[in-house]
């Protein structure tokens, strides 16, 4: 049905909870775009053994859906920086994230969360620009993968460049209230060292 290799599905299949998920896409390296922006299939991440935030979360959510459960993704959307997508999964009825992320915030949250408000609200402290300004501004209804075809980001050799435009088209809800924003500070000098460790060095360009 998602058009695997045999192989390819050994992989997933071996991934049977979150906690297993997670592990392999810490193990993954992260990628840096050397050739431009991507948005790799599960496929070509299982190949290239390299992922960024969106295309882990594809992983995670096809992991989730060969044992059985919904490959669900939200998206967390910011203000002067960068989009994060995670992977969401329940057990008894509270919420959890798989995250694929280079840096020391936006990683995987314990099923400990009542809402998917409280949940995007666990990453706002962390979120933040190379301003230091903290950027996290709305949270996505679940995005169901089993809206697309397999073969749109399961399999695809081109990228999954649909999933993208179908998260920016679903309904977010605002985190902050009117006039918060403002008050919010910065990050303070300690927090800025902490923020800059990574867990893969990005390469230096090529002269």
């Amino acid at each position: 049905m998602l058009g695997l290799t045999r192989a390819e599905f050994a992989v997933l299949r071996r991934l049977d909870s979150p906690e297993k998920i997670q592990r392999f896409l810490f193990d993954l390296k992260q990628n840096f775009e050397p050739d431009g922006d991507s948005c790799h299939s599960v496929r070509v991440v299982l190949r290239d053994r390299r992922a960024h935030c969106i295309e882990g979360a594809m992983l995670a959510a096809c992991a989730l859906w060969v044992h059985g459960e919904p490959p669900l993704l939200l998206d967390l959307q910011a203000v002067h920086d960068y989009d994060h997508v995670v992977t969401l999964f329940r057990r008894k009825g509270r919420w959890g994230a798989i995250s694929k992320t280079n840096g020391i915030g936006l990683r995987w949250r314990d099923p400990v969360y009542r809402s998917l408000r409280e949940l995007a609200m666990s990453w706002f402290h962390e979120y933040y620009n190379k301003r230091d300004h903290k950027t996290l501004r709305t949270y996505s209804v679940p995005y169901d993968l089993r809206r697309m075809k397999p073969a749109d980001w399961v399999t695809a050799e081109d990228g999954a460049w649909d999933l993208v435009d179908e998260l920016e088209a679903i309904r977010h809800f605002k985190l902050l209230a009117p006039g918060i924003a403002q008050r919010v500070v910065r990050r303070d000098p300690f927090e800025r060292e902490v923020g800059n460790l990574l867990q893969y060095r990005r390469p230096r360009k090529k002269k």
